[in-house]
C-alpha cells in the first residue's frame, strides 16, 4: 500500500520465503485494491512478521517530494510508517476524476528493465478505462529481467485468475514472479481456458513484436510514436505521463475492484 517501516527488516534477513508471499498475497488481493491504501492484509502481515523480531526497534521515514525533504518521522516502524503515509499521501497521489482509454506512459531512463517498468502500468491501472489501452513507452529499454527474465517468458504476463485457477501448474514459481506478473498485466478475469482483461497493455520498447506477443502484451514501434500527440488531450481521454512510475494515479471516486482493504 505505502512502502516503508518494517517491510525493510526482510530483504536479506528472511529469505525469499516472507518476501514471495507477502508480494503473492498483495497480487491476490490485487494491485488496485492495495497501493495507495494504508491498512492492508499485506501491511498488517509485515508488521505481525516484524513483531516476530525481538529486539528494541527505531525507524527513520522520510517523505520526498521532487528530491526536497517534505517530512521527517522518527520513532517505532509502526507509528512513523503510519505518519509518514499521511504525509505521502498528499505528496505522493494525483487523483482524476474520470478514467482515460488512452494512457502513454512513459518510462525514465533508470527504469531499464520491463522489471522496473511496469510500475508505469501498476501506478497508473486505477485512471485506465474498462477496453482502454495503457502505452508503456521505453524507446531505451531492451530487456524484461535479466534476473527474472527467463522466467518470465515462460509464464508470460496474466491476470491474478489465469494463475488461481491453474495453481497446480503454477505453485512452483517463485511467488514473487506470478506477482510481477499480475500487477503489469492488470486485472481481469479466467473463465473455461479463456482469459479476458479489463484493459490492454502495449509495449512501445526495444522487445519485439513476437516478444511482446510471447509475453501476452502488445507492441508498438516506439519510433512511430510522437509524444506530443498525446499531450494536453485529457478531455479527449487520453492522458500523458511524462515520467511515470514515481507517481500514484487515482480516481477521485475509485470504482468498487480498486477502492481499498481497509
Amino acid at each position: 500500500g505505502f512502502s516503508g517501516g518494517n517491510k525493510y527488516l526482510f530483504p536479506g534477513v528472511s529469505g525469499p520465503e516472507v518476501l514471495n508471499f507477502f508480494h503473492w498475497l498483495g497480487a491476490v488481493i490485487t494491485n488496485p485494491m492495495i497501493i495507495g491504501h494504508k491498512w492492508t492484509p499485506v501491511r498488517r502481515v509485515v508488521d505481525r512478521a516484524a513483531g516476530m523480531v525481538q529486539i528494541s526497534k527505531l525507524c527513520f521515514c522520510l517523505v520526498v517530494d521532487h528530491g526536497e525533504l517534505a517530512g521527517l518521522f522518527a520513532g517505532s516502524p509502526e507509528a512513523t510508517w503510519s505518519e509518514a503515509s499521511e504525509l505521502s499521501r498528499q505528496y505522493h497521489i494525483t487523483y482524476k476524476d474520470k478514467p482515460f482509454h488512452t494512457i502513454l506512459s512513459c518510462a525514465p531512463h533508470m527504469y531499464d528493465e520491463l522489471w522496473v517498468a511496469g510500475k508505469c502500468m501498476y501506478k497508473l491501472e486505477p485512471v485506465l478505462a474498462d477496453g482502454g489501452e495503457l502505452i508503456i513507452y521505453a524507446p531505451h529499454l531492451n530487456e524484461i529481467s535479466v534476473t527474472h527474465g527467463k522466467l518470465i517468458e515462460e509464464i508470460g504476463y496474466h491476470c491474478r485468475d489465469y494463475f488461481l485457477k491453474q495453481w497446480d501448474r503454477f505453485k512452483d514459481y517463485p511467488w514473487g514472479v506470478l506477482a510481477h506478473s499480475t500487477h503489469v498485466h492488470g486485472i481481469g478475469t479466467y473463465e473455461n481456458g479463456v482469459e479476458k482483461s479489463r484493459a490492454r497493455v502495449t509495449l512501445a520498447t526495444r522487445l519485439s513484436p513476437e516478444l511482446c506477443r510471447k509475453i501476452n502484451f502488445g507492441y508498438r514501434n516506439p519510433d512511430e510514436i510522437r509524444v506530443e500527440d498525446f499531450a494536453n488531450r485529457e478531455d479527449e481521454g487520453v492522458l500523458l505521463v511524462p515520467k511515470a512510475g514515481e507517481m500514484l494515479f487515482r480516481l477521485s471516486d475509485s470504482p468498487d475492484w480498486a477502492k481499498g482493504t481497509g
